[in-house]
């Protein structure tokens, strides 16, 4: 099931997101505070981390590159009442922020933004996942390359085949 983190400092806020977000299926946890956060860092893996820009103990931007530490393929989104345009480079640049939501938000906005991040953060499993897969093919061709160059040096000749002209496989003859 996909997690999402919710972390703001006002829990009208974390109740209006849960509210908006229930329908989506999604499983939400919300943090009213940055420390208990990070706690729920430790014991769940989430697909999306928002944040909260402004709060009284750290700011949105350092969490989630405290978040991007601990959980690098998490899709982070900051979410704010103020919109500068010094605050949106600092969350870009500092901690990788995949989108930047202003309050008050337009409901399909949110509910798009964090579908799209999901939809990234799947995308970059699966990638990860071929990736693996691929560099295990890799290692068990390169064990069967061995083998047969093992093979071909102990008894030469035994990884040749030879062939009729019809493709069929000649088995004891010499030509």
């Amino acid at each position: 099931m996909i997690k999402i983190q919710l972390v703001d400092d006002e829990p009208n806020i974390l109740s209006a997101l849960r509210r908006l977000l229930k329908p989506q299926g999604w499983e939400i946890h919300a943090f009213d505070n940055v420390e208990s956060a990070l706690g729920g860092l430790l014991e769940h893996e989430f697909a999306v981390i928002i944040s909260d820009y402004q709060m009284p103990t750290a700011d949105g931007v350092t969490y989630l590159q405290f978040a991007k530490q601990r959980q690098p393929d998490a899709i982070r989104l900051v979410l704010s009442a103020y919109g500068d345009r010094n605050s949106m480079i600092k969350a870009i640049n500092q901690a990788e922020v995949y989108r930047y939501l202003s309050k008050p938000w337009d409901d399909y906005e949110v509910v798009a933004a964090i579908q799209s991040a999901i939809d990234l953060y799947q995308l970059t499993q699966e990638n990860r996942r071929l990736r693996e897969e691929n560099d295990s093919q890799k290692a068990q061709i390169r064990a069967r390359e061995r083998e047969l160059l093992r093979l071909e040096d102990e008894h030469p000749g035994i990884t040749r085949v030879q062939r009729d002209t019809d493709g069929s496989v000649l088995i004891g003859t010499d030509r």
